[in-house]
């Protein structure tokens, strides 16, 4: 598979322009978190899949959605890029340094003890399950409610500390990944779950992603790049 190799807040995503399915996605993966599918481009528009390291499949990656709008804008200079996943589509404003995406509608969808364990559930477009305790305990809580029964689809997993008013350190466990080092859609989860309306600055193994919302509408913003070799 020819592909190139990008990471967003070190999460890594290979991109290729090549037909893929479950098996080849899986089998060519390698070593990153997922693959980005590239349907159709245009001057100033990009439409993917996302595939999951395990041949799954996402309904949507903030991450992976800002890698495509760099490629992109790399190779039409191109300022706002629209990328389309499914549904949604994501319009994304291309900076030097960082790309600020419009992600849209995010949703509390409630609170439950899940396994033990008290969740806030947040839509993002993909399911999102938003824990508050130590980081670290993200290898234990991750896998566990990733495929918990409450969750027939699977979800995405988030273990917080929060830090102070609109601050917080979390690590992530992603459905069909696992541990990654951040992730564009459980900032934005998390923001919701623990701040709301506002900014919320979200503090990951690999960076920092930063996530305003306003009249429940969701803005990411990040960086993302090539990476050499």
């Amino acid at each position: 598979m020819r592909s190139s190799r990008w990471h967003a807040a070190g999460n890594v995503y290979l991109l290729t322009e090549e037909p893929l399915d479950a098996e080849r996605a899986r089998a060519g993966v390698g070593d990153a978190d997922g693959i980005l599918q590239v349907l159709g481009a245009g001057d100033d528009w990009i439409e993917l899949l996302i595939w999951n390291a395990d041949g799954s499949r996402a309904e949507m990656s903030g991450n992976g959605t800002r890698i495509a709008a760099r490629w992109l804008s790399d190779r039409t200079g191109a300022a706002t890029v629209r990328v389309v996943v499914g549904p949604r589509t994501v319009t994304s404003r291309v900076g030097t340094d960082s790309i600020a995406q419009h992600l849209g509608a995010v949703r509390v969808v409630g609170r439950e003890n899940v396994g033990g364990y008290d969740v806030t559930l947040v839509d993002v477009g993909n399911p999102h399950a938003v824990v508050t305790a130590d980081p670290g305990e993200v290898v234990t809580i991750g896998p566990a409610l990733e495929t918990h029964p409450r969750f027939p689809e699977r979800t995405n997993v988030q273990v917080v500390r929060i830090e102070g008013p609109g601050r917080v350190t979390a690590r992530g466990w992603e459905r069909g990944v696992g541990g990654t080092q951040s992730s564009g859609t459980s900032a934005v989860a998390i923001a919701a779950a623990t701040t709301g309306e506002g900014m919320t600055a979200v503090r990951f193994p690999g960076g920092e992603l930063t996530v305003e919302i306003v009249g429940g509408k969701a803005t990411l913003i990040g960086p993302a790049e090539r990476v050499a070799g």
